[in-house]
């Protein structure tokens, strides 16, 4: 499965939450059984830090949707500006893994604090 690509809008100090849903070719829901996720933010493809790393939910590995949250404490400490993310799926029973998702993730500023 090729990557698909998907452009973010973060605002900083706000909780964040979005959905990917994956699909095989024939239009069915793809299984995330026996599956992990991870999907983290780095400032350029090449930075040796990690931004942050999304929390990832499957809420039924049957529907193949994924939730990619970050909760606002962690936003609050981005700095404003473009990223990138992508999102890894590890198929623990055949040990491969794949990148489905790959985008800019565009931190926009806060104005307000709580």
């Amino acid at each position: 499965m090729a990557a698909g690509y998907q452009e973010l809008f973060l605002e900083k100090g706000s909780d964040f939450s979005t959905s990917i849903t994956l699909d095989n070719a024939d239009g069915t829901a793809f299984s995330l059984a026996n599956t992990q996720v991870k999907s983290s933010i780095r400032k350029s493809y090449y930075s040796a830090n990690t931004t942050a790393d999304f929390v990832t939910i499957i809420p039924d590995v049957t529907q193949g949707i994924i939730f990619l949250t970050l909760p606002h404490t962690t936003t609050a400490n981005i700095t404003a500006g473009r990223y990138v993310y992508d999102v890894l799926i590890k198929d623990t029973s055949a040990n491969t893994v794949s990148r489905v998702l790959e985008g800019i993730v565009n931190v926009l500023p806060q104005v307000t604090v709580f």
